[in-house]
């Protein structure tokens, strides 16, 4: 397996890396906070000593916090049972109050005052919102202060489904060009196959990129709350940051001292390496936080010519359009099977690129009755994954 790295060789890389971390984002999720009955009180005990460890050795710290709605629940009295979407919504109104109340406490006994953040997709998705964001965590880490960031589940529904906080805490580190992301949950790492049916899986200590075949080990947990798609939203947060030029690790959020573990070097969780050559701010903001509104399928001489070349995208090279969109919108290239290869903001709308996908550029005058440009995605605006 090629993605792996030798565990003598990744423990050296990890504890390099670590050293010379001084912004780190840790993200915490509710299979990790919460018991069936609310928050789990030991849980953020420990996390607010071992977050505490990570400032006294002097480094700048953002917590990403799910278990709003857990603690809703409890402080309403709606036990387990299924909630409909907007009753969802409330719980996390009023269980965020209480949630932050908690941390308030916890760090309140290590004189560390903290700030709630609550984020939307849509404000990282606006480019001078996002840029407004960072400013703010800058100002508060001038003041000494740790954001506690959580998804604003109140007034947005895509933000409730399973996993999000981990694209969330992902994107944050991007946003505030952290050194590490943490991702604590409720198992140990990945493994190579599933412990409990697979005698022979191992666990994997250290991932030098995050390939196909990495994606694909999603499924390998046991024993968890997490589904394929939890684990598989963890390994594509760790593939974000990785592309910006940071580190990643998975690991087992309830155990005591797991981050003290983890920075004196200790072989604890999987530990993913960063991309050796760093993707510009921008660039990663049109990969990686923009969602698409449109496909563009490309042929295999475009495909080749963008992932190969670096070249622009002519119209010659489209297949086909999928869905509407308009000047300036982030699109996502396909391949002929389907997979994703490249992602950009196109010069033209959908019904202009319908018009004269698979057309020369000297053509498109004449169809169209005006030319803006000669590229569909001009390479300054356009992304290979």
């Amino acid at each position: 397996m090629t993605f792996q790295v030798a565990q003598d060789k990744g423990i050296a890389l990890r504890r390099s890396l670590l050293n010379q971390a001084r912004r780190v984002v840790v993200k915490v999720g509710s299979a990790v906070l919460t018991t069936g009955t609310g928050l789990n009180h030991h849980v953020l005990e420990n996390l607010a000593r071992e977050l505490t460890f990570l400032r006294d050795s002097g480094r700048e710290v953002i917590l990403v916090s799910s278990g709003a709605v857990a603690s809703g629940r409890k402080k309403l009295g709606l036990d387990n049972r299924v909630l409909r979407m907007r009753e969802k919504q409330a719980a996390a109104a009023v269980g965020q109050a209480s949630l932050m109340r908690c941390y308030e406490d916890l760090f309140e006994h290590y004189e560390q005052k903290v700030a709630q953040v609550l984020l939307t997709h849509d404000d990282l998705s606006h480019r001078d919102r996002y840029l407004n964001i960072r400013n703010t965590m800058s100002t508060l880490f001038e003041w000494g202060i740790l954001p506690i960031i959580n998804e604003n589940d109140t007034v947005s529904v895509k933000e409730l489904r399973f996993g999000d906080n981990d694209t969330l805490g992902a994107m944050v580190t991007n946003l505030i060009d952290a050194d590490v992301f943490i991702c604590l949950t409720d198992v140990d790492g990945l493994y190579t196959g599933n412990p409990c049916t697979n005698p022979e899986a191992r666990r994997v200590h250290t991932v030098a990129e995050v390939n196909e075949e990495v994606e694909n080990m999603a499924g390998n947990i046991c024993g968890s709350a997490l589904g394929t798609g939890g684990m598989r939203s963890k390994i594509l947060a760790a593939k974000m940051v990785a592309a910006r030029g940071g580190c990643s690790f998975i690991g087992p959020g309830r155990e005591p001292g797991i981050l003290q573990n983890l920075f004196a070097g200790e072989p604890v969780g999987t530990f993913f390496l960063p991309k050796p050559r760093r993707l510009a701010s921008r660039k990663h903001w049109i990969a990686y936080t923009l969602r698409p509104k449109g496909f563009l399928v490309l042929d295999d001489g475009a495909c080749r010519a963008l992932l190969e070349n670096g070249k622009s995208l002519l119209p010659s090279g489209i297949r086909e359009v999928k869905g509407k969109f308009k000047v300036g919108d982030p699109v996502h290239c396909l391949n002929a099977s389907g997979r994703a290869i490249a992602a950009g903001l196109v010069n033209y709308n959908s019904v202009d690129i319908e018009k004269i996908h698979g057309r020369h550029t000297t053509e498109i005058e004449e169809i169209l009755g005006f030319k803006d440009s000669d590229e569909v995605v001009h390479r300054d605006n356009l992304v290979k994954f």
